[in-house]
Parts: structure tokens; sequence; C-alpha cells
């Protein structure tokens, strides 16, 4: 037993003497980090012991470092360790972020129903405000203001469905035409085609469709469960957008009880500043809309392409999608064209349409919107393809709305965050703790946690 007591306290001597060396290389680190001369070194009472050789059991193994190497966290680069500190805190957002897609997907019909919402109350809410300046009551003027809107966009969807309904023979036998044409072309052509050759493809074609007869019908059950779900989405953002209007700021101070409290008066600056740049966006996307429609309209008319004013809808809904959904709809505006007047009116077609989207880009985006929701257009582009991976369509009409929001929400809070904590021209940001702050001259005690 007196032997055990002997050597504990020897390795205990020894121990000390290896603390010691630590703290004084860390002084001497720090020291030289800061532009001071090196501390004196104290010699600790347990350096004066012998240096004795201490007699270490078989079964127990003592991880020392060896004499004369300095700290390992001094030789881990500056940059590497800044990184590493970087790199957990990366990993923690992207692991937010991936949760919150999974959820979001699971109740995408609800998220979809509720952005919508949002956009159509950012739309109709200035009508309300102006009912009520002119002296009705807040219920009676949500009532009114929302019965009118759904009125209004109920209207044009059952004019588009009547347009097309009725122009649906006309359209259907200007393509037999277009496919008899192509056919003539295709025989005359010096590619060689022959009819034979022709025939073959329309009957492989007609054997596919019916080998296939079992996926298509699938394929229908899908469309009506799509269906379905569209209704469901369309209720449900009727009865958000009507509470939205009735009872908005309610809403909007019980979502900010929610928050921190330290948090509270930058979200309370941040949330009204976010609801004037989305009704700007709605505001100015509906503007240009209704622009590019009727041009691109007035063009297909004089032109006389076959079902003009349900292409012009077409075109109006579509450019709320921005990039692609001018793209597609031009593009079907073209198709049309082609199939119904032939190669020159397609191409007239084409040309109007690029000259509206040309001013549209140019001028109207620009003066319309203005500075408040510009948005970067490699933003757009990966905020549209985000969108529309995680929501499809409905993803691609929320992503830049979303993106623009979020843009102004973060420059005010970063403004907000400069204003309560000023910096000096040193830097921003807290002090530097833990492993980043060796090269500091800042201790770990003055840090902070």
């Amino acid at each position: 037993m007196a032997k055990r007591a002997g050597w504990l306290g020897r390795l205990g001597s020894r121990l000390s003497r290896m603390e010691a060396r630590l703290d004084e290389r860390r002084a001497e680190v720090e020291a030289e980090a800061a532009g001071e001369p090196p501390p004196p070194v104290a010699v600790p009472a347990a350096a004066a012991l012998a240096e004795e050789p201490v007699p270490v059991p078989h079964d127990v193994v003592v991880a020392l470092p060896p004499p004369g190497r300095p700290d390992p966290v001094t030789v881990i680069p500056w940059g590497m360790r800044v990184a590493a500190e970087a790199s957990w805190r990366l990993l923690l957002l992207a692991g937010m972020l991936w949760v919150l897609m999974k959820v979001i997907s699971e109740v995408r019909l609800v998220v979809l129903a509720f952005a919508a919402a949002l956009l159509v109350t950012a739309l109709l809410q200035p009508f309300v405000v102006r009912l009520r300046r002119y002296g009705l009551p807040r219920g009676l003027a949500t009532a009114v203001t929302a019965v009118l809107g759904f009125v209004v966009i109920g209207l044009v969807g059952w004019f588009v469905v009547w347009q097309v309904m009725e122009n649906l023979d006309d359209l259907s036998n200007r393509l037999r035409e277009g496919i008899n044409e192509l056919k003539s072309w295709a025989l005359d052509s010096p590619f060689h085609v022959t009819e034979k050759q022709i025939n073959d493809i329309a009957k492989n074609l007609s054997e596919t469709i019916g080998t296939n007869t079992e996926e298509i019908t699938s394929a229908g059950l899908q469309g009506v469960t799509v269906l379905v779900e569209v209704l469901t989405g369309m209720l449900l953002a009727m009865f958000s957008t009507l509470f939205l209007l009735y009872d908005g700021a309610r809403i909007w101070n019980w979502v900010l009880g929610l928050a921190p409290a330290a948090a509270r008066p930058g979200l309370a600056g941040a949330g009204p500043r976010a609801w004037r740049t989305l009704t700007a966006y709605v505001r100015g996307t509906v503007l240009v809309a209704l622009i590019d429609a009727v041009f691109i309209g007035l063009g297909l008319y004089f032109l006389d392409v076959t079902m003009a004013v349900p292409l012009a809808v077409f075109i109006f809904l579509f450019a709320f999608i921005p990039l692609v959904g001018a793209v597609i709809s031009g593009a079907l505006a073209v198709v049309v064209a082609l199939v119904t007047q032939g190669p020159f009116t397609a191409l007239m077609v084409l040309l109007v349409v690029l000259a509206v989207q040309q001013i549209e880009g140019h001028v109207l985006q620009p003066f319309i919107l203005g500075r408040a929701v510009r948005v970067h257009p490699l933003a757009v582009v990966l905020s549209v393809a985000a969108g529309g991976m995680v929501a499809g369509i409905g993803g691609a009409v929320v992503a830049v709305p979303l993106v623009a929001v979020t843009n102004t929400v973060v420059g005010y809070l970063r403004a907000h965050a400069r204003e309560r904590h000023p910096v000096g021209p040193v830097g921003s940001g807290p002090a530097p703790h833990g492993a980043t702050a060796l090269n500091t001259g800042v201790s770990a005690a003055e840090a902070g946690p």
C-alpha cells in the first residue's frame, strides 16, 4: 500500500510539471501574438523535486507528449481552425434545412395554399384599407373585397374554359390540316421519306397507345387525385385569405409573441417591411403580366391566330413564374400559330412575343417593381429551379417572392444589429473564444464562454 501511495505521488508531481510547462507555452504564444515580451518563467514547487523514474504498472497506459513539443492547438493553422468551426455550424444549418424541406414536402398542400393566400391577401389588402377609409366596418370591407376578388378570379377561370371549349373543334380541324401539310412536306422533302414509313410511324404510335392503356388510365386517375388536391388547396387558400384580410394584424402580433423577447424589436421592424416588399412584388407582377397579356393577345388577334384570347389569359397566368413562365407561354403561342396558320404567322408571333418580353425585362420590371424587390437574375433562376424541384409549379411561383422578402428581412436585421451594437474599426462580431482566441492575444477567460 505504501508503494502504491508513493507511485501516485510521483505521478502527480510529474503531471503538475507537465501542466506548468503547457501553461508557460500558452502564455508565450499569447504574448507573441500581442507583441509583448514573454512573461517570466515561474518555477513551481513541484519542479524542485528530483525527476525520478515513475514506475508504471503494466495495465496502465499514460499518453504524454514528447518533451519540447508545442501545444497541439497552436500547431493547427489559423485558417484550418476557422474552417473547422465554420464547418460544424454549416452542417447544423444544412441539417435544419433538410428537416425543414422534409416537413414542407409532407404538408406541401397546406404550405402552398397558405402561400397563395398570402399572395392574394397582398393583392387585395389595399382595397380593404380604402373601403375602411370610406367608413365601412372592417368585417364588411373584408367581405366585399373577398367576394369581389374571388368572383373576378372565378370569372377569369370560367372565361378561359369557355373559350377553349368554343375553339376546340376549330383547333382540332386546324391541327388535322397541319398534320396533313406536314405529311405532304415530308413526302416532297429531300429526305426521301415515303408514305409507307409515315404510315408505319402512325401504326407504331397507335400500338404504343393500345399497349399502354393501363398506364394511361393510371395517369388519368392520378390526374383526378391532383384535381381533388387542387380544389382542396383552393378552399384552404380562400379561407386563409379571408382571415388574413380580416385579422392579419392580430395574427402577426401572435406570431411575434412566439419569438424570444430579445428578438422581438428586430422582427417587429422587419415584418412590415417584408409585407411592403411582398405587396409591391404582387402588384408589380400583376401589372406586368397584364401588360404582357394585352399586347401579346392583340398581336395574336390581329394575326388571326386561333384561341387568341385564351392564349392571352395563359400568358397572364404563366407570367407569375419568372423567366420560365414567359418562355412556356410564348412557345405555346408560337406552336398554336404554327399549327393553325403556318410558318410565316408563327414567325410573326415569335417576333411579337420577343419584342414584348424585351420591353418587359428592360423597361416595365425596373420601372414598376423598382429597387425594393430587385433580385439578381442568378438568384431568380436558382430559386425557381429549387422551388420547382421541391413543390412543382407552386414552388416555382412562390420561390421568387420568398427570396425577395428574405433579402429585405436580412438587410433590415443586419442594419438593426449595427444600430444596437455599433462596432469599432477593428471588426465586428463577438470576441474570439476557444481555439481561435490563441492567435489574438485574448485568453479563454477574457474572451468569455
